[in-house]
């Protein structure tokens, strides 16, 4: 959670801190969005405002009380790797941008009266100018770290008790020896956990502490690019990026379909003392088990010593990429938003040429701690108007979060450095007029909710008929349009059961690949994907229950 620890001198002398809450909200009341939400989606009611579009790359932001932006940058902007940005006239877009700091970096916060930032091996801080808007006096060593090499950013957490939580991301995909090889053992025990893979714990106020006199936290997550503390739980929570490769190293254990949406992204609550696994094990969303990774002797279906490894507070499909964790504790949004967490998905890049996903901002709804229900897309359709095969094509990568003072949701994208500021307006979004060609997003209706069946069809359907149901000309058949799936469903429940291999017709094209029957889909899983594509790719027809498959598994 970024906190919003600074209040301007005016305020600080004249008003408490509810009057200055009444204030800020006051302040941003009429702010326009921009047209078409400067190019994402966002659910009823929520707009959004461009405050800077040409930032560089950039990471992780914090807000201050004041409304002072600080962002971190992985690339310069014009010199500087920490800016910070302030609005001076009331519109919501900054007119003042300064240079704070040339190191680039990820991590930031506000703290104790202090801007804390990261590098790959170090966590600083430094105070603020009188006027907010740099840092003055000394630059202070916080912490000493290992690992510039591989996973090397350090995103940290404070949990207001005067202990901060740094990140050590691992070095390896599954500490296999040769690194990024293919079908090569693990290390074992994997010497990587002695000083990496895991949280470690340090004083917040205390100089050039070393990370390997520090206590390690948690260990077993291979690298928590999010993380946070949630004072309304009193606990420590992180997102973490899940393992590589499973099929192009390990193609007789697992598919091409398998690899797209394995293993899941983790949103992990964490106590003193937790180990989650990494690099022995991983978890499978689908079955809600941690599974033996190959290096280490799996095949996709043992356990063994990853059987009662702590299960996440909720899971997400492969290579989605979490990057920022934040609690909202606003009172703008409605009280559904209350104390739940919203996620920064940054895409990945192993997909194996297949369709990306991710690039997105969800919501997850939190009481005591816990998910409530299932995670709900909130901010969409930052890859711009068409799908993508590889992370370059994206138009904006979301990767940074943090709330203002007023309770607005600022979201910083990594390829342009765009800026957005989410409102809620209760009354009904203010008419600001069309977006421009440039800035339309996918529609709406081409963003499919997700599901049971979507994530039966992303696992074991998208990978040969594609995320749009269209197949592959002259190949694979379509899903969208044709009464295979519509009609029938016999004989498309048969297809599942038995597989199919004998030519067939659609749409005036023939179609000849094999495809084996899905013997390892269970009858309520083939029930799902089947209700799935019956009801989506512009289809419209009534669900396949479970009875019906068994009846024909009989």
């Amino acid at each position: 959670m970024k906190k919003l620890l600074f209040a301007t001198l005016t305020l600080g002398m004249f008003f408490s801190c509810a009057d200055k809450k009444e204030v800020a909200e006051e302040a941003t009341e009429n702010i326009l969005p921009d047209p078409g939400n400067g190019g994402i989606h966002l659910p009823e009611n929520f707009a959004a405002t461009v405050v800077v579009d040409t930032l560089s790359n950039g990471r992780h932001l914090v807000v201050g009380e004041d409304g002072i932006i600080y962002a971190r940058l992985s690339s310069p902007y014009e010199g500087s790797g920490l800016v910070a940005l302030k609005d001076t006239n009331g519109d919501g877009r900054a007119d003042i941008i300064k240079g704070v700091a040339e190191l680039t970096g990820t991590g930031i916060e506000l703290h104790k009266g202090f801007l804390y930032y990261s590098s790959n091996d170090r966590i600083y801080r430094s105070p603020l100018s009188e006027d907010h808007m740099g840092i003055t006096g000394s630059i202070d060593t916080i912490a000493l770290l290992v690992g510039t090499d591989g996973h090397s950013a350090k995103p940290f957490t404070f949990d207001g008790a005067g202990n901060m939580y740094v990140n050590i991301g691992s070095l390896s995909n599954a500490c296999e020896q040769p690194l990024r090889t293919g079908n090569s053992p693990g290390e074992n025990p994997c010497t990587e956990l002695e000083m990496r893979a895991g949280i470690w714990q340090f004083k917040d106020d205390q100089m050039m502490q070393d990370q390997k006199n520090a206590k390690r936290y948690a260990t077993g997550i291979r690298n928590a690019m999010g993380i946070t503390w949630d004072g309304a739980s009193n606990s420590l929570y992180a997102t973490q990026h899940g393992r590589d490769d499973l099929h192009r190293y390990w193609p007789e254990l697992f598919t091409e379909a398998e690899n797209v949406e394995l293993p899941a992204e983790e949103f992990l609550q964490i106590n003193d003392g937790d180990d989650f696994g990494w690099p022995y094990c991983y978890w499978n969303h689908f079955d809600g088990k941690k599974y033996l990774n190959p290096e280490y002797g799996g095949d996709g279906k043992k356990q063994e010593r990853c059987e009662g490894i702590k299960p996440p507070v909720a899971a997400f499909p492969g290579h989605w990429g979490p990057n920022d964790l934040l609690f909202y504790k606003g009172n703008q949004f409605p009280e559904k938003y209350k104390n739940g967490a919203f996620i920064a998905f940054h895409g990945s890049w192993n997909r194996l040429n297949h369709a990306q996903d991710g690039y997105r901002v969800v919501f997850v709804p939190m009481k005591d701690g816990k998910a409530t229900g299932p995670y709900e897309d909130f901010a969409t359709g930052f890859i711009g108007n068409k799908e993508i095969m590889s992370p370059g094509e994206a138009k904006y990568r979301p990767c940074g979060l943090a709330e203002g003072p007023d309770g607005s949701l600022y979201i910083i994208d990594s390829m342009k450095g765009r800026i957005w500021r989410v409102k809620y307006y209760k009354d009904g979004v203010p008419d600001v007029g069309e977006a421009p060609a440039e800035e339309k997003p996918l529609a709406a209706a081409q963003i499919i909710p997700d599901s049971p069946g979507k994530r039966v069809y992303d696992a074991n359907c998208r990978a040969c008929h594609q995320a749009n149901g269209d197949g592959a000309p002259g190949m694979i058949p379509p899903v969208a349009g044709t009464d295979w799936v519509t009609g029938d469903k016999t004989r498309l429940i048969n297809v599942l059961l038995k597989g199919l291999s004998d030519p067939v017709e659609i749409n005036g094209k023939t179609y000849q690949v094999a495809m084996p029957a899905q013997t390892h889909l269970g009858d309520q899983e083939i029930a799902d994907v089947l209700t799935f594509i019956r009801s989506n790719f512009g289809n419209n027809a009534d669900a396949v229950t479970i009875d019906e498959v068994k009846k024909l598994r009989m």
